[in-house]
């Protein structure tokens, strides 16, 4: 117990340093909110990486993740982390962060343990999330609408590109395994529909409709993975 209360008490630090290189990058520096956001985003992945390593037991995941969702309730009550919260447009997406990350290492926990069913989730929602939103922004062709939400090709073909490399790379580091013909349509299974959950979610809610869904895909390809 003490371990973990010392793990999480250094994951807590980490994650309050990331916001204020946030604030920093948004205040001082005058990055523009988009900017701050992804990163912020990026960073809140590539730290929860760790989550499996350092954490034994998904209550002090589940502490963790309560703790900084209610910081991020109150940030919006008091109008406060403008590196995240001053946008135009309603956003749920700091909020279900955490309840993604938590679910995710729950899927961890209930599969043996297997750390690809952790890490594959929350390094597509880290990295090809806000991939495909810069890239969209960047290079806007191909714009289209669907369930309400607008997108751009260039976005989501950005978000699969990405997707199937970070699922084939996670795989060979994790298995140390050769690849086959069942295993590159599986990987592509579970980029394609993730891109399809990231295409139709709106206001924030890809952060949890992304992890899910890249779990869920990897479940029912399960016999050609694992």
């Amino acid at each position: 117990m003490e371990t973990n209360l010392q793990h999480t008490l250094i994951l807590a630090g980490c994650y309050l340093i990331l916001f204020a290189l946030g604030e920093f990058l948004y205040h001082v520096l005058k990055v523009k909110v988009e900017l701050t956001r992804k990163f912020v985003h990026l960073g809140t992945g590539l730290l929860a990486l760790l989550f499996p390593v350092l954490l034994d037991n998904h209550w002090w995941v589940l502490l963790l993740c309560a703790s900084f969702a209610v910081i991020l309730i109150c940030s919006l009550r008091f109008h406060l982390l403008k590196s995240i919260n001053a946008i135009d447009r309603k956003s749920v997406g700091s909020l279900a962060y955490p309840v993604a990350v938590y679910g995710c290492y729950l899927s961890y926990s209930h599969q043996g343990h297997q750390y690809i069913y952790y890490y594959l989730p929350i390094m597509i929602l880290a990295i090809s999330d806000p991939l495909a939103a810069l890239c969209g922004k960047k290079w806007p062709w191909g714009s289209y609408r669907i369930a309400g939400a607008t997108k751009t090709a260039t976005g989501s073909l950005a978000f699969f590109i990405s997707a199937f490399l970070i699922a084939v790379i996670s795989w060979r580091y994790l298995y140390l395994s050769d690849m086959n013909t069942s295993k590159v349509f599986a990987f592509a299974f579970i980029a394609l529909w993730s891109t399809i959950a990231e295409a139709v979610s709106r206001d924030g809610y890809d952060n949890v409709s992304i992890p899910f869904t890249v779990i869920v895909s990897m479940l029912l390809t399960q016999s050609w993975i694992i």
